[in-house]
């Protein structure tokens, strides 16, 4: 049986009249750049989310960047990020001009290690960016309380965590706004690129939603140097559509990660992932880690179940970074677990008899 990573397609038929639909509305009254779909969009995404305001975006980076410029985060500036983590965000805090420092990750979560943040604190830290990651919250409760014992903004990257909470006060509200993306593969995914903030802070909404159109608040009055950062209308119209069955299409996530869970607690080989205490974790992405990694990924490429690798290559090993100096070791839980973890098929259509089937094969694998 093959057993895609993702399945889009399938998705997208699941839902084609309300999509097509809102399609139609969209081309008919060609409202393409920002507009009502979008305020539509934006106005349910905040809700989702109980907060006051949402500004849709490009994409998520441009999230993440909108956020660190609206808070005049600049060269000499340091921003503290998870080493472990999508390379959008350190590239974020590069992009304003200001430094990303790496923190290594806790080794039961995935997410920054909140315990090695003071460490990393200098008297040019301006702002840490816990991720996440995964779909399952940081721990930003404390991460929140040691930003602000150090007078510290707190930007949350919710790239892979729409809809999750801790203790049933959802992401994106702790800190002084959330960062989302709308990658097609997300939870909840555009058709395209598409990302948004959120926040209760009305000055900083007020601020992005000028950053995001070139610095205007009123046509053709620049205010301030911003970015062509708008979210499309067509990608506002058919991530409303989806935002309506989000919270369906989550809690199937959460039944195909326990059906994991079952059907691997036999396999002594896999490390599955835990779930923090208090947390609705929402498995963006189901990873296990293995030290026969690349193997089992072959053996079951061969066997038609495809599956990913998130990531491969930690973010201060990358090229990019070479002029911070880092080496091999500095980070040793997130270099370990780069070359162990692999990301298994996981999505609202994935159903048990596929997950059985995946959980076979691993288990054939070692056998």
């Amino acid at each position: 049986m093959k057993v895609n990573f993702l399945d889009l397609k399938a998705q997208y038929h699941a839902i084609k009249p309300e999509i097509d639909s809102a399609i139609q509305n969209v081309l008919e009254k060609s409202a393409f750049a920002a507009g009502p779909f979008v305020k539509a969009f934006e106005e349910n995404f905040a809700a989702a989310h109980n907060v006051k305001y949402c500004i849709g975006l490009s994409s998520g980076t441009a999230a993440l960047h909108a956020a660190l410029m609206a808070y005049g985060i600049t060269s000499g500036d340091e921003v503290i990020v998870p080493a472990n983590t999508f390379f959008a965000t350190p590239e974020a805090v590069s992009l304003t001009g200001a430094t990303p420092v790496f923190v290594d990750c806790e080794a039961d979560y995935y997410n920054i290690d909140p315990d090695r943040i003071e460490s990393a604190i200098t008297k040019k830290t301006k702002a840490i960016i816990p991720v996440h990651l995964y779909g399952q919250p940081a721990q930003v409760d404390k991460i929140k309380a040691i930003a602000d014992k150090h007078g510290l903004l707190m930007i949350e990257d919710c790239a892979q965590a729409h809809l999750s909470t801790l203790n049933e006060q959802s992401v994106g509200t702790f800190g002084v706004c959330g960062c989302f993306s709308f990658y097609p593969g997300k939870n909840l995914g555009a058709y395209g690129e598409g990302g948004a903030i959120i926040t209760n802070d009305e000055a900083l909404y007020n601020k992005i939603m000028m950053i995001r159109d070139h610095g205007m608040a009123q046509k053709y009055h620049h205010d301030l140097v911003g970015h062509n950062y708008r979210l499309e209308g067509l990608q506002g119209a058919i991530l409303d559509v989806k935002l309506k069955h989000l919270d369906t299409w989550t809690n199937v996530r959460r039944q195909n990660a326990d059906c994991y869970r079952t059907h691997l607690a036999d396999c002594s080989d896999v490390i599955v992932p835990q779930e923090m205490p208090g947390v609705r974790h929402v498995y963006h992405l189901f990873v296990i880690r293995t030290k026969k990694r690349d193997a089992l990924q072959k053996y079951l490429a061969d066997h038609q179940i495809y599956t990913g690798i998130h990531y491969p290559i930690p973010c201060h090993l990358q090229k990019a970074y070479d002029f911070l100096s880092y080496k091999a070791g500095d980070f040793p839980i997130t270099e370990e677990y780069a070359d162990d973890i692999l990301s298994l098929p996981m999505s609202e259509q994935l159903n048990e008899e596929e997950i059985i089937v995946v959980s076979d094969t691993i288990k054939q694998f070692f056998n």
